[in-house]
């Protein structure tokens, strides 16, 4: 009578153990082949180097210096809603944009009473000043005359409506100065004054994230301060890119060698 033992296939006669063994060692080596192939393709130079290529291009810093400046000198008229423009022309970027910061600098005048936008090449818009300070409980908004400051939305800094509310900083013109977060209320600047109080501060610079900087920007300035008032004066402004990194030709070509060189080695293990 045969007696029977488990085997890595069922249940076997324990007349056919010479056959066992022969497959156990099939298998053994079968492994050790999988072993070698996976040492192998660690080690192949090709794909060490598509790895640490790779690796580069993602853990790669923005460039960040890349500005453009206008120094032109306009007088924004009283009273005027039409305002004036000024405008820059960017090009040469080579990447998106990450983040962007402008710098303002309005002497003089009367800050709750000026609206300052800015309008990108592919016409998204930013408000940078819609009357800072007006709301149901300051109709007339902060009185300081002018600024010489940095709008950056890319972190925690305050937003530029309220800056009287709290602890701020002024030169020896009584210009307001540090770097804010722009004001993005997108409403006309001559609504009611509790229309400010609880609209949105989405049109800020977070809109241009992503796109394309090379064109036209254009930033427009108007003062709603009544005929006689302190006049103020646009007497320069700046755009400072910061851009999402671009790899160059060769790391495209070894990232594609090394992907086909990973693709051909799976598909031989598979077979």
């Amino acid at each position: 009578m045969n007696t029977f033992k488990t085997t890595v296939s069922g249940w076997e006669p324990a007349t056919d153990r010479p056959r066992t063994r022969g497959l156990l060692r099939q298998l053994d080596r079968q492994d050790d082949n999988l072993m070698l192939e996976s040492v192998a393709w660690h080690q192949s130079p090709l794909v060490r180097v598509t790895l640490v290529s790779l690796g580069l291009w993602l853990t790669a810093a923005p460039v960040s210096a890349q500005s453009y400046l206008s120094n032109n000198q306009l007088t924004i008229p009283n009273g005027n809603p039409t305002g004036v423009t000024d405008t820059i022309n960017v090009s040469g970027l080579i990447g998106d944009m990450q983040n962007l910061q402008v710098s303002l600098n309005i002497a003089g005048g009367y800050n709750g009473s000026l609206y300052v936008t800015l309008t990108g090449p592919l016409g998204q818009k930013a408000v940078l000043l819609n009357r800072v300070g007006v709301d149901s409980n300051n109709p007339a908004g902060s009185p300081d005359p002018g600024f010489g400051i940095a709008f950056d939305d890319s972190g925690s800094n305050p937003n530029i409506h309220n800056y009287a509310a709290g602890d701020y900083n002024a030169n020896n013109s009584g210009q307001v100065i540090g770097t804010w977060s722009s004001d993005g209320r997108d409403i006309d600047p001559q609504s009611s004054p509790d229309a400010f109080d609880s609209v949105s501060t989405a049109a800020n610079l977070t809109q241009f994230t992503g796109l394309n900087g090379n064109g036209q920007w254009s930033l427009f300035v108007a003062n709603l301060a009544a005929s006689g008032s302190a006049p103020a004066t646009l007497t320069g402004w700046s755009l400072d890119f910061a851009l999402a990194p671009v790899p160059e030709p060769g790391t495209y070509a070894l990232v594609g060698m090394g992907l086909i060189s990973l693709l051909s080695r799976w598909r031989r293990r598979a077979e």
